[in-house]
């Protein structure tokens, strides 16, 4: 089995189940899973035992101290989908492919808006029923995401 072609991005997380629950959504489609900037919270080896989260291993994580470093990374033909609250498009209408990167702010105020309007057609939001919830888990958006962009692939790779 070869591994996802596709990458997820979160931008200075600061929940680590979240980005627990999504290594684990990583190691099971082989996705690549980048945390930038300044994260709330361990990801040393001892953190990740206390936590049980065995999969660990099996996840491509790559961090970046920034999001430049991160841009630097990807490179300049990179395909960035920003995921907002505040996008007007809806996600399942983007037209996702193979090495694209699926953009996550974290949970308490999304991505700064610097980053969201540097590519405006790329920015995608997920349909909330009621203005009694914020926002979805983290976590939650990121398998939604990543689902609907393999679901368009076929499943490449898994």
């Amino acid at each position: 089995m070869s591994a996802s072609p596709f990458h997820i991005v979160f931008f200075e997380p600061e929940i680590p189940q979240n980005t627990g629950s999504t290594a684990r959504l990583c190691a099971a489609t082989g996705a690549t899973l980048h945390l930038v900037g300044k994260l709330g919270f361990r990801t040393d080896a001892a953190a990740v035992k206390r936590a049980g989260l065995d999969y660990w291993p099996h996840v491509t994580v790559i961090k970046h101290a920034s999001w430049d470093a991160f841009l630097e990374h990807a490179g300049p033909d990179a395909r960035l989908w920003f995921f907002s609250k505040s996008a007007e498009r809806i996600y399942s209408t983007a037209d996702f492919a193979p090495g694209d990167y699926l953009v996550f702010g974290p949970e308490t105020r999304g991505l700064p808006p610097e980053i969201l309007s540097s590519n405006p057609d790329h920015c995608v939001g997920m349909p909330i029923r009621t203005d009694k919830v914020r926002s979805l888990n983290l976590a939650t958006a990121a398998g939604i995401a990543l689902y609907e962009a393999l679901r368009q692939t076929n499943f490449l790779g898994i």
